[in-house]
């Protein structure tokens, strides 16, 4: 049996129709660029995320940056992010011209230790930067509370936790602000690029919202040096039929992590840990071995797509040589990107398919 890493196919047959429907519609209408579905989108998201605003945006990496600029962090300013991470969380801060300042993740979620995270703070310290990776909220009561007692901002990166839970509440209502991706390959997922910013500040979403649009707050009146980012009319329609179908998928994925939870028994392998304070989305279902060369030859022999996420600890990047980190400055971030390895995880994934890559893990040796 082939099962691949990911397949979009159950997924997009079941809303086909739907999408090419609306497709004629926008087509048809002749408005493109902040239009009626991206109105009706960011509305619809907002309280998808129990929040009172969201502004659609180019992408994730762009809500991120946009939050930072809304708070005025920029040169000579640092915001603290997780040494163990997609690179876009720190392109954000550096896009601003501001320092990113790593602290290592706790190894049983993989998400930023919030132990470590006072150790950095200094007085040139802005913000701390809450990623909510593979789909697992971070511990963020206590991140909040740093923040509050150091008054700093609180940033969610929520490109891979659409509607995860931290104590029953959803994911961008956590702190001050939090950048959504709507990457194809998200839980909710554009038909192309595709962002968004999601806050409960009204100054801070207007000031956003201009920003990113060439700073502008009205036609021609420009009150920032801003730029382009823009949800557009067609992905925000396609996501609005997406939306409406995103807790099935979510249930779906957990669906298909309980049944690798359970029943991936292989002593080599170590399963993810779900803190007790969160429910996971399942963006990635992430294992860790030590033989993990081995161990993916072996699954691409026998038919098992997977992929590294991610291969190269961030302070290793020849992107961020200019910081002076070298080999052992974050042992974790080190470990964890020489061990972890994501498994099939996707809507629609049959119960046999499930099956076959658990028993071909187990027969590992």
């Amino acid at each position: 049996m082939n099962v691949p890493f990911v397949s979009f196919e159950p997924m997009h047959k079941e809303i086909e129709s739907e999408i090419v429907d609306k497709f004629k519609e926008v087509y048809n209408k002749n408005w493109f660029i902040q239009g009626d579905e991206v109105k009706k989108f960011e509305e619809e998201f907002a309280a998808f995320c129990d929040a009172k605003y969201c502004i659609g945006c180019g992408n994730g990496l762009d809500a991120l940056y946009l939050i930072l600029r809304g708070y005025d962090i920029g040169v000579g300013d640092e915001v603290i992010v997780p040494s163990n991470t997609y690179i876009a969380t720190a392109l954000a801060v550096s896009y601003t011209g501001a320092k990113p300042v790593f602290v290592e993740p706790d190894l049983n979620t993989c998400n930023i230790n919030s132990d470590l995270i006072e150790k950095v703070i200094t007085d040139k310290t802005k913000a701390i930067m809450a990623v909510h990776l593979y789909g697992q909220p971070a511990d963020i009561d206590r991140i909040n509370d740093i923040a509050q007692k150091y008054n700093l901002k609180v940033i969610e990166d929520s490109a891979q936790a659409h509607g995860a839970l931290y104590k029953g509440r959803k994911t961008g209502s956590l702190g001050d602000a939090a950048g959504f991706s709507f990457y194809p390959g998200k839980n909710l997922g554009a038909l192309g690029d595709a962002g968004a910013v999601v806050t409960n500040d009204k100054e801070l979403a207007d000031k956003i919202r201009a920003i990113a649009n060439y700073g502008s707050d009205k036609k021609y009146h420009h009150i920032y040096k801003g730029t382009n980012s823009r949800l557009d009319e067609i992905q925000a329609a396609f996501l609005r039929i997406k939306l409406k179908n995103l807790g099935k998928w979510n249930e779906d994925r957990i669906r298909i992590a309980q049944k690798y939870l359970e029943g991936i028994n292989n002593p080599k392998i170590i399963k993810p840990n779900i803190a007790g304070y969160a429910k996971c989305v399942w963006h990635l279902f992430v294992i860790r071995t030590e033989k993990r060369d081995d161990f993916v030859r072996y699954l691409n022999d026998t038919g098992v797509g997977t992929t590294i996420h991610y291969p190269i600890p961030m302070h290793m990047q020849d992107a961020y040589a200019d910081l002076g980190y070298k080999k052992e400055d974050f042992p974790m971030a080190e470990q964890i990107s020489d061990e972890v390895l994501s498994l099939p995880m996707w809507y629609g994934m049959k119960d046999e398919e499930v099956q076959y890559v658990i028993n071909t893990i187990n027969n590992w040796e």
